[in-house]
């Protein structure tokens, strides 16, 4: 925004934004509050140096922090240099309910905080400086775990995907079937030649408590085509034998792993029929359930 002074037109605020368009909300929402919470050390002097490309030190004027607020359910992230505020939020689209695109933006309210003038002939100058400082904090942004590659590979494994024109149906983590099969890909990815249909047989067939010829050929080709659609084995060329895959062997030592040490262990101990136990996963359970209870009751009284 300019204002008029003696003849000349001079910039008094500025804004400069970054928007990216987000394909499912609900992964934009859980990835901008991993974000936020795992970089509240935005503002730190050393790290508003590298966003804004201006060294730092005890002589600059300024309060170089973090904040982040919140307008009902919707949080924004603030980084403040100077004059200038560097704001962070999901924006909604036309027709989105909710928040559809993340949004970098840079609101300069004094030009001199970036040693340019105020003149309107430094509006380009104050443009470059808008957009790499939106830019530079999306590379100066830290996140350990990204939630959205957990997203693709439920979407890859778990559930049905269309493959060179072929439906395949899903590997569902929680199948005993599935489970079988890939505690036996971790066994066979030791294996320097591979496996074979009838390998795969001998060894899951116990694992569901079955013997081996109860097993149809049938069974298997539908094992062994789901299992390398789906990316976790490939066929060794002109051979009748198969390897399980880096991706492969990540999955198949993950998911059984998840479901005995953590699901299994963990809904035996907060189902109501369960036998009564200490721990400190049913207390919670119990006082939460009594929470509801009590507020459901004063809430038929009122």
């Amino acid at each position: 925004m300019a204002t008029r002074g003696t003849g000349t037109l001079s910039i008094l605020q500025a804004e400069f934004s970054l928007t990216q368009v987000l394909d499912r909300p609900l992964s934009g929402r859980l990835l901008f509050e991993d974000l936020i919470r795992e970089n509240l050390d935005l503002g730190r002097p050393d790290r508003v140096q590298l966003i804004f490309n201006r060294r730092v030190t005890r002589q600059t004027p300024g309060r170089f922090r973090t904040r982040v607020l919140t307008d009902g359910v919707v949080p924004s992230r603030h980084v403040t240099y100077k004059h200038s505020d560097l704001k962070q939020y999901l924006k909604g689209l036309a027709r989105a309910a909710v928040g559809r695109a993340l949004r970098t933006e840079l609101t300069a309210n004094d030009t001199r905080d970036f040693g340019i003038g105020r003149g309107l002939t430094n509006l380009a100058a104050l443009r470059q400086v808008g957009f790499q400082a939106t830019r530079r904090l999306l590379d100066v942004q830290r996140l350990s775990l990204d939630g959205s590659i957990g997203d693709v590979t439920v979407e890859h494994v778990h559930r049905p995907v269309i493959v060179q024109g072929q439906r395949v149906p899903g590997l569902r983590f929680l199948d005993p079937r599935v489970l079988a099969l890939f505690m036996a890909l971790v066994v066979f990815r030791l294996l320097p030649q591979g496996f074979t249909a009838r390998e795969l047989r001998q060894h899951v067939a116990p694992l569901l408590g079955k013997a081996p010829h109860e097993l149809s050929l049938g069974q298997l080709t539908y094992d062994l085509r789901r299992l390398r659609l789906h990316g976790l084995i490939e066929r060794l060329p002109k051979r009748h034998r198969y390897q399980v895959t880096d991706f492969g062997l990540r999955v198949a030592l993950f998911v059984p792993r998840l479901w005995a040490r953590t699901l299994r262990p963990g809904l035996a101990t907060v189902m109501p029929d369960a036998a009564q136990n200490d721990s400190a996963l049913r207390r919670a359970f119990e006082r939460l359930e009594h929470a509801m209870d009590d507020w459901c009751e004063a809430t038929r009284a009122a």
